[in-house]
């Protein structure tokens, strides 16, 4: 693979390949091991694209991904929203104000497609962000609904860090911040009217426990709303052994625990008290913002900040952007939204 394919405009500015060349040597001048042809035989493709990966590597993983350089690194390019942006399709060379924007317009746009209401009769009052990183969606919702909200995440630093924005921003006493696992929450039973959960669900190991979870904290009438990066259904068309390759580089870039797809979301929905399920595929609204994190990370200010201060498992993630954005062009894999009610 070579840079030029990588849709980025690098070709006039000698410095960013420069800084590249620091930050993504793997990109540049990939060794045989990170090939982007170095395929399984056909058993084992059919073996690997769903393979689960233990809870205590993807744990581990996850810690180091968020520990305290890495969060500030993050805040710094990309503000407190940490997720995927949404951009209109084909938007190319956003400013910084246009990406963090994005960030904002993902829990806009997933709000609105759930059909959560600004009636304030009707909207949440009770609100649960599950993987909260530094609180950015918590905030949010918080002011937009002036609701309840509570941020459960796993790393320390995160929850440190967000309880340390409510205190500068006078939100104590609106968003409290849990240090605790996804999947064994401290929350009773039927607690929330908003179950918020975005691109977390692909880091746990058995998805149908965490679903029970969700659907566990939330009360009767209850939205709950999840976004995730899945694979192609291989029963549309299986996988190559080629394809396998990928699925397994951009499942250990992101340090997701495993493969789901979204009939099996669907299937797990059906089988809970759920009702009114529905599904959309955003992939061609987050192309850009894997495109811009390339770019952004291969500019001079983006990789001295990625020297300076990020950890080795965010450098992977970025590493990772083209084979993602490819997988997702060839719809290999999708980024979607599923939301359903608690009966």
């Amino acid at each position: 693979m070579k840079i030029e394919d990588l849709s980025i405009n690098t070709g006039a500015n000698k410095q960013v390949l420069q800084a590249a060349s620091l930050v993504c040597p793997l990109l540049l001048h990939p060794s045989p091991a990170t090939s982007f042809h170095s395929p399984p035989t056909m058993a084992a493709a059919a073996a690997s694209a769903g393979t689960i990966r233990q809870a205590e590597e993807v744990n581990k993983e996850i810690q180091e991904y968020y520990h305290d350089t890495t969060s500030l690194t993050w805040e710094k390019m990309w503000g407190d929203h940490v997720h995927t942006g949404f951009y209109d399709p084909g938007v190319t060379a956003p400013s910084p104000a246009e990406n963090r924007a994005a960030l904002v317009r993902t829990v806009e746009e997933a709000l609105r497609f759930a059909g959560i209401s600004d009636d304030p009769e009707k909207r949440p009052k009770r609100i649960v962000d599950v993987g909260c990183g530094i609180g950015g969606s918590s905030f949010y919702l918080a002011k937009r609904y002036g609701a309840q909200c509570d941020g459960i995440n796993i790393n320390p630093t995160q929850i440190e860090r967000a309880r340390a924005r409510a205190a500068a921003e006078g939100l104590e006493d609106k968003v409290n911040f849990h240090l605790g696992d996804a999947m064994q929450q401290p929350f009773p039973d039927g607690h929330f009217d908003l179950v918020w959960c975005m691109d977390v669900i692909d880091h746990m190991t058995d998805r149908e426990k965490f679903f029970r979870e969700l659907v566990r904290v939330a009360a009767p009438g209850a939205t709950i709303i999840i976004t995730s990066v899945c694979r192609r259904d291989p029963e549309e068309k299986p996988f190559t052994p080629d394809e396998v390759v990928l699925l397994k580089r951009i499942c250990e870039g992101l340090h997701h625990a495993s493969w789901f797809t979204v009939p099996g979301y669907i299937n797990i929905a059906e089988s809970l008290p759920l009702k009114d399920i529905k599904t959309a595929d955003w992939s061609e609204n987050i192309i850009p913002f894997w495109q811009t994190a390339l770019q952004t990370a291969m500019s001079l200010e983006g990789s001295t900040i990625l020297l300076e201060s990020a950890g080795m498992a965010l450098i992977k993630a970025v590493l990772t952007a083209p084979t993602i954005v490819e997988s997702l062009k060839n719809k290999l894999i999708n980024y979607s939204i599923i939301t359903f009610r608690k009966l």
